[in-house]
């Protein structure tokens, strides 16, 4: 079982992404900073158009910081996106010492069921082995964005696959992304890696100002879809 993730900005992204063969989007208001939270009625327009999973992000600023009124305003929006037809979030933040901030994790993802993306801000950790500790002890994560470097894939590669052939847990989390090249699927499939996220890749030019396209979208579902099925009977 493998997960194709593609960055949707919007309703017809989502629509697309779906039509190239994605599982899930993550959705978001501006790419900003690398990632700004959408209002809930995109997500609302989002789910209308796609029967995919959608998972907004919930970042309101630049940098992985936050503070106590800010996390008043996430705990509103997480909820509004969630009667919008959210199926769960995408969020992650680190303290002044650039750990993981398990005091703020816990407060957003609360009490309930909703399952949730740790993203890339763990690349930003100084400590990476003390991070990934730290986001398995936080209930109902399925999936850590992460480069293996706050540099990207091409920087990271050689930590990702390293974290995922030594740790089943880790295996099980990663969601491969940032500067994500065809070039690098077969090396993590082998790791164990089975989750893969897209932005740029499934516009044309590569420019978030294109809408995604469903056939660059396919292109990159056939490919993990080939390798995943290839590393099966490897073994």
């Amino acid at each position: 079982m493998s997960v194709l993730e593609v960055i949707a900005l919007h309703a017809a992204d989502a629509e697309r992404a779906e039509a190239g063969g994605a599982d899930r989007v993550e959705l978001l208001g501006t790419m900003d900073h690398d990632g700004l939270s959408p209002e809930p009625r995109v997500v609302e327009k989002a789910r209308r158009a796609t029967s995919i999973q959608i998972r907004p992000m919930v970042r309101l600023r630049e940098g992985f910081g936050t503070d106590g009124g800010e996390v008043t305003r996430m705990k509103g929006l997480i909820a509004a996106y969630l009667d919008a037809g959210a199926d769960g979030v995408v969020l992650g933040f680190l303290n002044g010492l650039n750990r993981v901030d398990l005091e703020v994790m816990r407060e957003l993802i609360g009490e309930g069921d909703v399952p949730w993306t740790f993203h890339r801000a763990i690349d930003h950790c100084l400590d990476l082995d003390r991070a990934w500790a730290d986001v398995k002890r936080l209930p109902r994560v399925t999936s850590v964005l992460t480069a293996g470097s706050a540099r990207g894939v091409e920087q990271g590669l050689d930590e990702l696959v390293r974290r995922a052939t030594t740790d089943h847990d880790a295996a099980r989390l990663v969601m491969a992304g940032g500067g994500l090249s065809p070039e690098h699927v077969p090396w993590l499939v082998r790791a164990g890696v089975r989750a893969f996220h897209i932005g740029s890749p499934a516009r044309p030019g590569r420019s978030f100002k294109a809408y995604v396209d469903p056939e660059l979208v396919e292109s990159w579902r056939d490919l993990i879809d080939d390798e995943v099925a290839h590393a099966r009977h490897a073994h």
